[in-house]
């Protein structure tokens, strides 16, 4: 009997013991903790001089250009140059068969050797009939005849000094030589070609690249918003003789000189709405030649009222407007809509939106929403410009 009530009671002593350790289990485990806010990387903005540039698509152009042309008939003997060479101002290009200029510079020559015998001659006659005229000697028509005879004689020895010259310029023009020194092309005529001056045979084109000129097109939208910029005060200009450029070659890599702004053409291409900046650059190396296509960077001044934010802290919303998120004083995340129209560097040059001393939002950006409490952190030092 004994041993049946214990059989019995036995299993309710479990279950009160299971009871027991599973309150003590309860009471045991902690209570949940709150979830941290989320951390983000946030940049300190502050106001700075930022560099104003303008970057604009040009092509480069000679300093200088020279086209060769025949100023004389004749047929080429010669060529005396390298096609693509390097040559200096007065350098001979081309012979021209000088033959029959040498012939009209003699025959001009006799012909005023005659012309000062003459003159030789009528003024010792005029000299003459001045004498003996006075003693009624001769007729005063006689001494008019002789003094005019006297006269011709000067004026046909001037009209042969006038044919000497031009025979010995003619002459000249058999040398062809470049005017400038410079490159030169290739060759337009060949040995044994006949050049006219009449049609102003092309024979060759130099062309001086030491300096070089590369010529950009603004648009006038440009232009404007940079003249009221400078108006209001915000953009301090340099001045036109120290406005410097550099320059982005077709292939992507900077050219190692700057250039100087030489001018702005002062009226606007109607066709196109855009206005030539002419900038000058040194081209040592001869690297950039005549008709190439770059890009080149004007630094117009400085806007003291910028401040940079890193490329990874600016969105722009549906309609195309920069935003930024900005972490407030209560650590609370808020959205601004920015004026961001042009980046430096890795930074994007905000000129409206921000306070000195906003914390701007560059990591963890999609991990957060505006209102949300967050725990900022330094990401990187304050913005600076380049």
């Amino acid at each position: 009997m004994r041993l049946r009530n214990i059989e019995s009671t036995a299993p309710a002593a479990l279950l009160l013991l299971y009871t027991a350790l599973a309150g003590c289990s309860s009471q045991a485990q902690p209570a949940a903790a709150e979830p941290l806010p989320p951390e983000v990387g946030v940049v300190t903005v502050h106001r700075a001089s930022v560099p104003v540039t303008t970057e604009l698509p040009g092509r480069t152009a000679a300093y200088l250009v020279a086209q060769v042309r025949a100023r004389v008939d004749g047929i080429v003997q010669k060529r005396e140059f390298d096609e693509g060479g390097d040559i200096q101002a007065n350098e001979r290009l081309y012979q021209i068969d000088p033959a029959p200029y040498q012939a009209a510079l003699q025959s001009a020559q006799a012909q005023l050797a005659r012309a000062r015998a003459s003159l030789e001659s009528t003024s010792a006659q005029a000299d003459r009939d001045k004498v003996l005229v006075a003693s009624n000697a001769v007729s005063k028509q006689t001494y008019i005849n002789a003094v005019a005879a006297r006269d011709q004689a000067a004026a046909d020895v001037e009209s042969g000094l006038a044919a000497v010259r031009t025979a010995t310029i003619n002459l000249g023009y058999t040398d062809v030589v470049s005017p400038i020194t410079g490159r030169v092309g290739p060759s337009l005529v060949t040995q044994g070609a006949y050049v006219q001056a009449s049609a102003a045979t092309p024979m060759a084109t130099v062309q001086q690249i030491d300096p070089i000129y590369v010529d950009l097109n603004e648009t006038s939208v440009d232009g404007l918003r940079l003249r009221q910029q400078v108006a209001t005060g915000r953009i301090h200009l340099n001045g036109p003789d120290q406005t410097k450029v550099r320059l982005v070659l077709e292939d992507g890599s900077s050219y190692a000189h700057e250039g100087l702004l030489q001018f702005t053409d002062i009226s606007v291409n109607q066709g196109t709405g855009s206005v030539t900046v002419r900038a000058i650059f040194p081209n040592p190396d001869h690297l950039l030649l005549p008709g190439m296509f770059v890009r080149a960077v004007i630094d117009e001044g400085t806007n003291d009222h910028a401040m940079l934010v890193p490329e990874d802290g600016v969105t722009h919303d549906r309609n195309g407007r920069a935003t930024v998120l900005v972490v407030g004083k209560d650590n609370k995340v808020m959205q601004r809509t920015v004026s961001a129209s042009r980046t430096l560097g890795e930074s994007w040059v905000v000129e409206g939106g921000l306070q000195d001393g906003d914390r701007v939002v560059v990591s963890g950006v999609q991990r957060v929403q505006p209102g949300m409490q967050v725990r900022a952190v330094a990401a990187l030092a304050s913005a600076q410009p380049a």
